[in-house]
């Protein structure tokens, strides 16, 4: 399922679970596939997540303060589920993981339709479970070694995220200028899709990113129009990166 949304240039797009309201991200899903997303991330509230910059720490808080749950999520999912089958990631913390169970978490992604777990604090070596059904995707940072590009490549299954950047999420003005030397060796290791994420906010970072990777990861741009309720604007915005891949 992951890999089918990379028949095209695939446009990933990040929105916090519960953000501004659970009612508000099922309209969200619906109006960014419409828009062009081909893969939606869900981020699952967190009191301290990790990688992430201050727009997507707030967004965090603001679905805590909802009382957004793990569970609610799943609900949510299996409620989108019944309109659409689009690919749905979640990115959370391995603590949640475990807070749940991890065998029950799994099981519980298959029974509502998550296709793929992006868990940045979870190291591939320490990876306990694997799931034909659901895709394990690890993060690949531009600092990682031969060694560890293999370690998380061959655990990974769905598509690979490239961090472009060092450091946390958030809107950059630049990106790294040696991209295309980072994906050639990550694709030297494997034949998965390849998308880049971390600090991608324009349609023309976006094209940038895709002339060189499978696919691009837009979160802290978006999250940042949702977390001041411009909704419309946020759809727009997927629209308009959705225009930059398709003119390559």
């Amino acid at each position: 399922m992951l890999k089918q949304a990379f028949a095209r240039k695939a446009l990933i797009t990040y929105i916090t679970a519960g953000d501004p309201s659970l009612a508000a991200t099922e309209k969200l899903v619906y109006e960014f596939e419409k828009a062009g997303a081909d893969i939606i991330e869900l981020g699952i509230p967190f009191s301290d997540p990790l990688a992430d910059g201050p727009v997507i720490q707030a967004s965090h808080q603001r679905a805590i303060k909802n009382k957004v749950a793990l569970a609610d999520v799943f609900a949510l999912v299996a409620k989108v589920r019944r309109k659409t089958a689009i690919p749905i990631c979640f990115m959370l913390a391995y603590n949640l993981v475990l807070q749940y169970g991890l065998e029950r978490f799994y099981a519980e992604c298959r029974r509502a339709g998550v296709n793929g777990v992006i868990i940045p604090d979870l190291p591939p070596e320490e990876m306990k479970i694997s799931d034909d059904q659901v895709g394990s995707i690890f993060l690949i940072a531009p600092t990682s070694t031969d060694e560890r590009i293999r370690l998380a490549t061959e655990k990974a299954s769905g598509f690979v995220y490239l961090v472009s950047v060092a450091g946390v999420t958030g809107q950059r003005r630049e990106l790294a200028g040696d991209l295309g030397e980072l994906v050639a060796r990550i694709k030297s290791q494997t034949e998965l899709p390849v998308a880049i994420g971390f600090g991608i906010s324009t349609p023309k970072q976006a094209a940038e990113a895709a002339r060189v990777a499978d696919g691009v990861i837009v979160g802290s741009a978006i999250v940042d129009l949702v977390g001041h309720k411009k909704l419309p604007a946020a759809v727009k915005l997927v629209a308009s990166l959705r225009k930059a891949l398709d003119a390559l």
